[in-house]
Order: structure tokens, then sequence, then C-alpha cells
């Protein structure tokens, strides 16, 4: 069976190249019907990975965040049309102590291996995590991203210490917007911090208790536990930021990506006793965990589906790239491709 893939071969030029795919395996074949942008794609798209990188990486196919429609399950377990989300990561190892995220030897989609701009997706069946029929499936394309901060959460669970009356989430984008949402569901009683740049952006929170610009806070603020949800440059001054308003003893979930380096106020660090976490990426059982909250939290559901900033139909390559170049510009949620080509 021969696929179309739609490589990145260099900054901003997508070409078609043909593969071929066998059916004479156990993987399952899957449709992309809703591909989510992130911006690590767009890293990858505007070249600003750096020459060096995007040497080693194109062509590839960009995009981790994905639903589809089964097309093909050579065991007949998973049914024609049935909708599934992709786990992007492929580990070719087990380790009892660390997570296949964590192995270097997996392979991430769009990272180190083809992601999701494909016409079809041959894919192992652990990679796949089947969907109720209710959900929405424009917002259940980013499912990858929601899987991060359900991550990150589930680690600061394990990690941080019980007092947990109030904990604040640095970052007012999408995966700040998540996390919020997902601890204020998980931690009804605590009091859910929002800190970010933007009040626009603040204004969306409306299920945070508190919400404070980064530049407007109390002179008495503090709060137990913190997540870093800003990433890029300016992942720094809000670590910083959080350090100097943090209780000591405080944990604090890093999930921001940076390309370059951040320092930190170690001193107060060491002061403070904290712990600093870094997390990234998802496994299986957090994607799961994604969908048990989707039935468990309808109301959460639609929360999330004001994150859907627009939805470009895909019929053609060049509209590919429109997709990316208009992701450029939004403001607001993700850019979701409805992937008919």
């Amino acid at each position: 069976m021969i696929n179309q893939v739609y490589k990145l071969v260099a900054p901003r030029r997508i070409e078609v190249s043909y593969e071929d795919i066998s059916l004479n395996t156990d993987k399952v074949i899957v449709r992309p019907k809703f591909i989510s942008i992130c911006k690590a794609d767009q890293r990858y798209y505007t070249g600003t990975r750096g020459e060096e990188i995007l040497k080693k990486k194109l062509p590839m196919a960009l995009t981790h965040e994905s639903v589809g429609e089964v097309s093909y399950d050579p065991t007949g377990a998973l049914k024609r049309g049935q909708a599934v989300i992709m786990v992007p990561n492929t580990p070719y190892e087990k380790d009892e102590l660390i997570g296949a995220n964590y192995l270097p030897s997996s392979k991430f989609r769009s990272s180190a291996s083809d992601g999701f701009t494909q016409d079809y997706i041959a894919i192992n069946r652990d990679r796949l995590v089947v969907l109720p029929d209710e959900i929405d499936l424009r917002m259940a394309s980013f499912s990858e991203l929601i899987s991060v901060a359900m991550h990150g959460i589930s680690r600061f669970e394990k990690t941080a210490h019980a007092r947990r009356n109030r904990i604040a989430v640095w970052g007012n984008g999408s995966l700040g917007y998540i996390a919020t949402l997902i601890l204020k569901k998980k931690y009804p009683d605590a009091n859910i911090i929002i800190v970010g740049r933007t009040q626009q952006k603040l204004d969306y929170f409306s299920f945070a208790d508190e919400a404070y610009t980064s530049n407007d806070l109390p002179a008495d603020f503090s709060f137990d536990h913190a997540f870093e949800c800003v990433g890029g440059n300016n992942s720094g001054d809000a670590v910083n930021q959080i350090i100097d308003y943090i209780n000591p003893l405080g944990y604090i979930s890093l999930l921001g990506v940076s390309e370059d380096l951040v320092p930190l106020n170690t001193r107060m660090v060491l002061e403070k006793g904290l712990t600093l976490q870094g997390s990234t990426r998802s496994e299986r059982e957090d994607f799961e965990n994604v969908v048990a909250f989707f039935v468990e939290h309808p109301d959460g559901a639609d929360e999330l589906q004001r994150l859907i900033g627009q939805v470009i139909k895909v019929r053609k390559t060049e509209d590919i790239i429109q997709a990316f170049e208009k992701d450029l510009n939004q403001y607001w949620g993700k850019t979701v491709m409805e992937w008919q080509i």
C-alpha cells in the first residue's frame, strides 16, 4: 500500500514523499482526522531549532498531536471507523525504573521519527487509546498536550509534600490553561492560582480561584507549590519569580521548554529547600488518564473546547503550509487541521 507522507524538507517548505505500508504486519492502520499544531512543530517549520539540528532531522513529517479513525486492524479487535488517540512516543525497550518518555532509545514523532502529516499511519496497537463516542475530536486532537500536563501533575502528586492549600501556575498559554483546569478538578478545595503576562488571556481562566499578571503580584503573595508552563525566553524569569514567592520546602514542576540555558537563583532554592522537577512528554497511562478526565469531568472537557482556536480544512499540501502560517499569528488556543487530504 503506497502512503503519501507530507514532509518538511526545509523551513517553510513541505513536499510529498511516497512510502510503502505493509498490511502483512500486526500494526493498525489509522487515518488521521484532526491534527493539532504544537509550538515544537513551529520551531521546525520556521527553522528556529537551529541549522545543525535541522540538518539531522529533515526531511521529516511534522506534528505529534492527532486523533484518527481506524482503517484496518489485522486482529479485528478495533473496528473500522473507531476514533482513537495516537500516542506519539514509540518505545523500543522497557525499564522498570525509567518511563518510556525518558528513555533515549524511544522515538518521538516529529522529533526522532515522522509525525502524523500522512495519509495513513501504521502504528503499534499499544500506541492507540480508544475515545468515547461523545468526545469532540477537534478538542481530543490536542490530547497529547493535555497528557503532558497530566503527566506533570501525576509526578507532583508522588513527590510534593502534602500541604496543598495554594497551588500556582505560571503561564497563560494553552499548557497553563490545561494545567490550571486539571488542578482545579483534582483539588477542588485548594486555591488554584494563575499568573500570566496578559490580562486578556487571563480572562479565559474563569475556573481559577485567583488570577494575577506577573508584574502586579501582591506584596504578601505566597503559595505551597507551583507549575512553570511558560517556556521559551521568559521561562527563566518565571522560575525565578516562583522561587521568590513560593513557601519553604515547596515543589516546582518545570513543564515549559526553552531552547536556551536558563539562569536560576540557586541560593534561594537552597535557602528554601525547594524541589525542582522536570517533566517532558507522556506515556500511554497519561493518555488513558486524559480520556478518564473527559468522561469524569464533562464540564472540564467543555472548558478545554475553548482552546480550539481555529480549524483549517487541509485538502492539499498548500493547506498545510497555510495552517502553519496562520498558527504563527494565532493569539489564543490551538490551530487544528481537519485532515481531508
